[in-house]
């Protein structure tokens, strides 16, 4: 590891912890030059995933984007943020696990649709009213019929 403050190739680890989610490991460091010390990072690069629109077209996964969604669907309801990033890490983690690099948008969407079932009924309607685009009050009927 190059020295920030001097460009010295060599540095040596003095201190090594992995982060709170175990995620990444903290490293200290000192220039065996300079005696400077100084912080790095190490994490696992994730290969990015590809999202297939309906329409053929692709674009990167954003997590931001699906929490925004679920979000929506929740609004006013007693579902907290956390919980909310708790369900788009179980949908990403599951994602990766089946797809590796590429997913339909409706496999990511029916995911989303499921995990929102468990967890509150109403906000999984609204996400579903959006998502599966009714066209008129029959399938909006079908679908609350479908959850009793």
């Amino acid at each position: 590891m190059r020295c920030p403050f001097c460009g010295f190739d060599d540095t040596r680890v003095v201190d090594s912890r992995t982060n709170d989610q175990g995620s990444a490991v903290r490293r200290r460091r000192e220039c065996q030059e300079c005696e400077k010390r100084f912080t790095t990072f190490e994490q696992v690069e994730e290969i990015p995933i590809t999202v297939i629109k309906e329409d053929g077209g692709r674009e990167p996964f954003n997590r931001n984007k699906l929490l925004e969604g679920l979000m929506r669907a929740t609004v006013k309801r007693e579902v907290s943020r956390g919980r909310l990033e708790q369900l788009v890490d179980e949908i990403e983690a599951s994602i990766r696990n089946e797809f590796k690099r590429e997913v339909a948008s409706k496999e990511l969407g029916e995911r989303a649709l499921r995990t929102l079932k468990e967890v509150d009924r109403v906000a999984y309607i609204r996400f579903a009213s959006v998502y599966r685009k009714f066209k008129d009050i029959d399938e909006f009927t079908k679908e609350l019929e479908s959850l009793e």
